[in-house]
């Protein structure tokens, strides 16, 4: 058993979560639920690793060993019923840069890239930083459950666009996507000659017994044309310490995105995200589920809460991520003064409308912390908006 109810002391630390307030939102003070940053400590393995490491004092240049590729090789064997060949993997600093590489590899200056808003906002950032343009294919709420516009897609790409980034898991919405809905995605890329990058960083984090399908496993076609970017970071709250993989079965491609990524970022590894990382990958499914049991019963206590608590609110389904997509449209407040509540109350989450199109008038939580955070989170949350005008049109 794992402790999940204590919480760490960050503050002090240089934690982008919990130390610096003042410079992003403008307020000391904050409890912080904004950023995809557990506040659980990362298992006892992990540290250990990373301690052994730094006992040994000499902190050179490193390279990854090939028992880190057959850690990871073994994870998404055994999580996700994925056989990954050796040859097929390629190391990054991190996801985003392998984004940025993959535009660099796979697309040219002004080229349209398609996206799926409301998504991770760093998406848009590094299209545009590279020279290309955002092409949104927004994905449709019918109900409570987001699904993806093939056909809004299949427009895009008849239309020139080059590449499809891809959240899978789906950040803020929540979806683990079916073999079905990525086996049609990929299917019209391959049509069109269009590459997919999938963000699949959150893959480990599947609620209720589902398990994630990689989009490049659904058919060979899909294999051919993905660079799926996968790391230990988010699963084990790693991100302090970088690293990641991209997985490219052809060789073509993958080769391109070698060369990018080497005239991107250049370097060599992080000897404790090596350390750590391989650590997590071969201890570390223990510890996953029982902080994913966790998530969902903190899901739970908030659903439950806001709904009696707070009308007009509701809580999307969550099937993936920590990450919970709170719906205030019914509030009828506008996103300015929803924040300015919240943060007058103390209470600092990520605005929905960072996540583009259709993000309007919903906030994401981090659901990975202690019940208690969570519960004076709730607490805050209620007594800032519960004054709004419940019962608002929709927007």
């Amino acid at each position: 058993m794992f402790d999940f109810d204590t919480l760490p002391d960050r503050r002090g630390t240089a934690s982008l979560k919990w130390d610096f307030g003042g410079r992003i939102a403008g307020r000391e003070g904050l409890l912080p639920l904004w950023v995809a940053d557990m506040d659980f400590a990362a298992p006892p393995f992990i540290a250990d690793a990373v301690a052994r490491r730094a006992a040994h004092g000499v902190f050179g240049y490193t390279l990854e060993p090939e028992s880190y590729f057959e850690a990871v090789m073994r994870w998404l064997a055994v999580r996700q019923g994925w056989d990954v060949r050796r040859e097929w993997l390629v190391t990054a600093p991190g996801v985003v840069q392998t984004i940025s590489a993959s535009l660099l590899a796979a697309s040219g200056p002004g080229d349209r890239i398609v996206i799926q808003p409301p998504v991770y906002y760093p998406f848009a950032l590094r299209i545009r930083a590279n020279g290309r343009e955002v092409a949104e294919n927004p994905l449709v709420l019918d109900g409570d459950r987001y699904r993806m516009d093939h056909e809004g897609l299949e427009r895009e790409l008849a239309a020139g666009a080059r590449m499809l980034i891809l959240c899978s898991p789906h950040n803020p919405g929540g979806r683990a996507w079916t073999r079905e809905e990525l086996g049609r995605a990929a299917e019209l890329c391959a049509r069109h000659g269009v590459v997919i990058v999938s963000d699949e960083i959150h893959a480990d984090l599947v609620l209720h017994g589902r398990r994630h399908v990689p989009v490049a496993s659904v058919s060979e076609e899909a294999a051919r044309i993905t660079i799926t970017c996968v790391s230990a970071t988010k699963t084990f709250n790693l991100a302090g310490l970088g690293g990641s993989l991209a997985v490219v079965s052809d060789e073509g491609l993958r080769n391109r995105l070698q060369t990018a990524l080497g005239a991107q970022c250049g370097g060599t590894a992080n000897c404790f995200a090596v350390a750590a990382s391989e650590a997590a990958w071969r201890q570390g499914a223990g510890w996953l589920d029982e902080m994913l049991a966790y998530v969902a019963g903190n899901l739970a206590y908030l659903s439950d809460r806001l709904s009696r608590e707070l009308a007009g609110a509701r809580v999307l389904p969550l099937e993936a991520t920590y990450l919970a997509w709170i719906d205030l449209r019914r509030l009828g407040l506008p996103d300015d003064e929803v924040r300015s509540r919240l943060l007058d109350a103390g209470i600092w989450l990520d605005e929905g409308r960072k996540f583009g199109t259709g993000g309007e008038g919903f906030q994401r939580l981090n659901l990975a912390c202690p019940r208690e955070v969570l519960s004076r989170a709730v607490d805050g949350m209620v007594r800032a908006l519960a004054g709004g005008r419940a019962g608002g049109a929709v927007r």
